[in-house]
């Protein structure tokens, strides 16, 4: 059986003393997730190290960083580097999240770079695709996610293959209050778990794929009874405690 992940992904909001606030809210509820789903939050890097002392000796809520840089080390000023992260101590990364793409132009190449640090450095990618909303409308959006994952995920050896988690989000969908169809996204997610078959072969049958577009608790259960949905990475939803965990029951 797949893993049933929920992972929050912060971005940019709440203060180190919001934070901390925010992930004492959530453990106080973590007996709501129901067993055997896995509960992920991903803060801003500044919250990372109080977050982890708040977490340190439970096994309910684990913890992610958003992003890290493609060097290990050196003259980068302003980067964080997966040993960094991993140091925190973090045991997930996100990468190749839309808005890393867009905002701060991060190519296939910047990706690969990024995915070989992490694995580096025992952190479990969860790694994001999905189309732009003109490319969904012209048809194109089956290509540009085959495109995503052939060029980074693609090149993986077996063995750390075994260790990814795919995020799909439609970018017309994050921020915007628009959701897939749990039927769009389901065709997605078995295209996804399709394409990746025929790299990959049956490992893929336990390769958890996350819908990442604007999921909440009104729409999480139906999302999640979809056969090749695994759960969810969550954004807005994710800032509430109540609405997070909310999220989680959704797999009961």
């Amino acid at each position: 059986m797949r893993e049933k992940i929920v992972a929050g992904n912060w971005k940019m909001n709440t203060s180190v003393t919001e934070g901390v606030q925010l992930t004492r809210e959530i453990l106080a509820g973590a007996t709501q997730i129901p067993e055997g789903v896995h509960a992920i939050i991903s803060p801003p890097y500044t919250h990372l190290f109080p977050i982890a002392q708040l977490l340190e000796g439970q096994n309910r809520i684990a913890l992610a960083a958003q992003n890290c840089a493609e060097e290990s080390k050196g003259a980068y000023t302003g980067e964080v580097s997966a040993g960094m992260i991993a140091s925190v101590p973090c045991s997930y990364v996100i990468l190749g999240h839309s808005e890393r793409r867009t905002y701060y132009g991060e190519t296939d190449q910047t990706l690969w770079n990024k995915l070989v640090q992490a694995l580096e450095n025992n952190l479990r990618p969860i790694f994001c695709v999905g189309e732009l909303l003109q490319e969904r409308e012209e048809d194109q959006h089956f290509q540009v996610v085959a495109s995503q994952l052939k060029h980074v995920i693609g090149a993986l050896e077996p063995a750390d293959f075994e260790k990814i988690i795919i995020a799909y989000e439609p970018v017309w969908a994050i921020g915007t209050g628009k959701t897939a169809t749990s039927d769009q996204a389901q065709e997605m997610h078995a295209f996804i778990r399709s394409f990746l078959a025929g790299i990959f072969g049956e490992a893929t049958e336990k390769t958890p794929i996350l819908y990442g577009g604007s999921c909440n608790p009104s729409n999480a259960k139906e999302l999640f009874s979809q056969p090749d949905i695994d759960g969810g990475l969550i954004g807005g939803a994710s800032l509430k405690a109540n609405d997070f965990l909310a999220v989680a029951k959704a797999f009961e």
